[in-house]
């Protein structure tokens, strides 16, 4: 089992938000940070495949226009990206793979 603090307390009732969780999760345990300019959505399945998010085109215009320089996105994600990076994610295998392998 895999508990997870989100700051504040806050509820987080969004199936998009579980691949953030997962990057943040994969993140401490290589000890490699994700990148700060990095926004991260995507609803991950009980196989551990990653599933589209809804409002994918929106939710990387706002993260454009909020500064960010790029994305880790479900695979197949049908969206324009405008002047963000893409990182295409199918499953938490390939997630693991572009986040890192463990320092040292």
């Amino acid at each position: 089992d895999v508990y997870l603090n989100v700051a504040g307390g806050l509820r987080v009732s969004e199936p998009a938000a579980d691949l953030a969780a997962a990057a943040a999760l994969i993140s401490s345990f290589t000890g490699r940070p994700l990148p700060k300019d990095c926004v991260v959505f995507g609803e991950i399945a009980l196989s551990g495949d990653v599933r589209p998010a809804a409002q994918a085109e929106a939710r990387l215009k706002e993260a454009a226009k909020l500064g960010f320089k790029s994305a880790f996105v479900p695979a197949g994600t049908k969206a324009e990206a405008g002047r963000l990076r893409l990182s295409a994610v199918a499953d938490v295998r390939e997630l693991t793979r572009l986040v890192g392998e463990p320092a040292g």
